[in-house]
């Protein structure tokens, strides 16, 4: 049977994540089993699709019993179909079920052999489902802790299979299994990390990057995660360039860090689950399994009776440890870690870039992104920079974002006094403020920003692309008298003074402080660079080991207590 790739076109491929495994991909990978040794008596796929893991496994383990799991009931009889021509069917016991409801735990307490766990869970967000409208997910829960603004402001967008795996880990509860799974590369992260702050009984793991172009069709960055459980190991993995590579490119791994944010690096999620998986574990049984910081896989509750008794997911344990992308080049400069003394902060943020940033034309009037030719006053008009922009080097805007408030939750109306052809240009696109889905925009004025403060009309700033994978940090001072503003994909610091702000960028471009942060980052990530990790900087340090310590000695406040510098009434402060 061909098994062919699905484009993603409809909207129920995209609800359910169709990424579906070619035939070819799945012997492959099933090859590197073997290759590693592993002689399973059990191999589950939960999500099965058209079959091609299981036509592929009963192939290479000859020995080995399959029971797969699907929604589909046209993907079952395919899949039924397909092991027939195989003929392998006599070994494999087919069910169509919904993953979100079905009892994994009593599953694997039932279950005696060497387990592999092998498949291709969907490849889709939270976010896009629910764009669609659609059913194929779990109920939200914080079961990784995040603080409501980090909830709001997307960290609470997560991947479905993030919490199918970790469903499927909390499940086994330490019992003996192999786990290998194609998903996308931060999804293996973050089910590591869960695991490792969770003593989640990785022994080994290891990650093979795939070519997802030429299999799946796609632009993302995705792996197959291959990850041996049943009892603690190092709290590393190798990552390996292809799934022929015989050596790692590079090792990622958690870290003990004072500085690092817990929330930091990979994103994360809110949890699923369609039916509500009941209450957390009790707050006597988490103190006792909690060990030196870490909770026990053990505890994840009593199995459930039924899916509306299902259990939730154990938050994850907030501890000071971060997972970083070369273990060990961050150990060779670990000293340059510490806490920035600077603030930074993320751009503005309007969601309406159709039609708050404008070109401006020869005649004094201005384009909007809806092609329009509008005049407004320029008292509201203030200069853009994007990402792209600093990535390139650029410090010069050639564009203008209109910004309606100095503050966020300031009164917007005024404009209307101040400004009123700006004034009528908003009214005359409210519908599309009022499209605007983010609930930081909820309850607020008029045509509200997010992102806003005096700190982002001070005169000069050093910026950076969260987007791009090579970090340049840019200079960028007044244009015309106006300070520079950016858009909500970067991050910058503000300074009062050009001299300051010049000896820090310095600093920040150095090869010392490259080579960290690119330690620290995962290129793959949809925001490789964040605040997060700009935060761990040690300006300090980075200046002494790049031969800048007088430089840095040169800006630092005779009092020792930290600089506040005063700009046309604007207070600039470090922390």
């Amino acid at each position: 049977m061909v098994l062919r790739v699905s484009e993603m076109k409809t909207a129920a491929q995209i609800e359910f994540g169709d990424f579906q495994t070619p035939l070819d991909l799945a012997i492959e990978i099933c090859a590197l089993l073997r290759r590693e040794g592993l002689k399973p008596e059990v191999i589950i796929e939960p999500t099965f699709g058209l079959g091609a893991f299981l036509v592929a496994a009963a192939e290479a383990f000859p020995a080995a019993r399959l029971r797969g799991f699907e929604i589909n009931a046209d993907y079952l009889q395919a899949t039924r179909q397909a092991l027939r021509d195989a003929k392998v069917s006599n070994r494999c016991e087919l069910r169509l079920q919904d993953f979100f409801t079905f009892d994994w735990d009593t599953e694997f307490r039932s279950m005696t052999g060497s387990i592999l766990l092998l498949g291709n869970p969907p490849w889709v967000t939270n976010a896009a489902v629910a764009r669609l409208n659609g059913s194929n997910l779990p109920i939200k829960e914080n079961f990784l802790g995040f603080r409501g603004i980090e909830a709001r402001t997307g960290k609470s967008n997560f991947d479905i299979s993030e919490w199918m795996l970790i469903r499927l880990l909390c499940a086994l509860r330490g019992k003996p299994a192999t786990l290998a799974m194609l998903c996308k590369t931060a999804t293996a992260r973050k089910l590591l990390r869960y695991a490792w702050q969770n003593d989640g009984r990785i022994a080994g793991a290891s990650l093979y990057r795939i070519d997802v172009k030429k299999h799946f069709n796609a632009s993302v960055d995705a792996c197959l995660l291959l990850a041996h459980i049943g009892s603690s190991g190092p709290t590393e993995a190798a990552v390996f360039a292809s799934l022929q590579a015989r050596k790692p490119f590079s090792h990622l791994g958690i870290i003990e860090s004072e500085t690092a944010n817990i929330f930091s690096t990979s994103g994360g999620a809110h949890a699923p689950s369609r039916v509500s998986v009941g209450a957390p574990p009790t707050e006597q049984a988490s103190a006792r399994s909690t060990v030196c910081g870490k909770r026990s896989m053990k505890d994840c509750g009593e199995a459930p009776q039924s899916a509306r008794e299902a259990r939730a997911l154990p938050r994850r344990t907030c501890n000071r440890t971060a997972l970083v992308a070369d273990i060990r080049t961050y150990s060779r400069l670990k000293h340059l870690e510490g806490r920035c003394p600077y603030q930074w902060r993320s751009g503005l943020k309007h969601d309406c870039a159709s039609v708050m940033e404008l070109l401006p034309n020869p005649d004094g009037t201005f384009s909007n992104k809806l092609k329009e030719r509008v005049r407004i006053e320029r008292d509201y008009l203030y200069p853009l920079l994007k990402c792209t922009d600093l990535s390139k080097g650029n410090s010069n805007p050639t564009r203008f974002v209109l910004v309606t408030q100095k503050r966020v939750g300031e009164d917007t109306r005024p404009i209307a006094r101040q400004a009123p052809q700006t004034w009528d240009y908003l009214n005359a696109h409210a519908e599309y403020f009022q499209a605007r889905k983010s609930p930081i925009y909820k309850n607020g004025a008029p045509f509200a920003l997010f992102g806003v403060g005096d700190y982002s009309f001070a005169p000069w700033k050093v910026a950076v692309s969260g987007l791009h994978r090579h970090p340049r940090f840019g200079l960028v001072g007044p244009q015309g008298e106006r300070p520079v503003f950016f858009d909500d994909t970067c991050y910058f610091l503000s300074f009062a003074e050009e001299r300051e702000a010049r000896a820090v960028a310095e600093i920040l471009n150095t090869p010392h402080c490259l080579d960290f942060l690119a330690s620290l980052m995962f290129p793959d990530s949809k925001r490789p660079v964040t605040v997060e990790l700009l935060r761990r900087l040690n300006l300090s340090a980075i200046a002494q080991d790049a031969g800048l310590a007088g430089l840095w000695k040169s800006i630092q406040p005779l009092d020792g207590q930290g600089s506040e510098s005063k700009e046309g009434g604007i207070s600039l402060t470090r922390d």
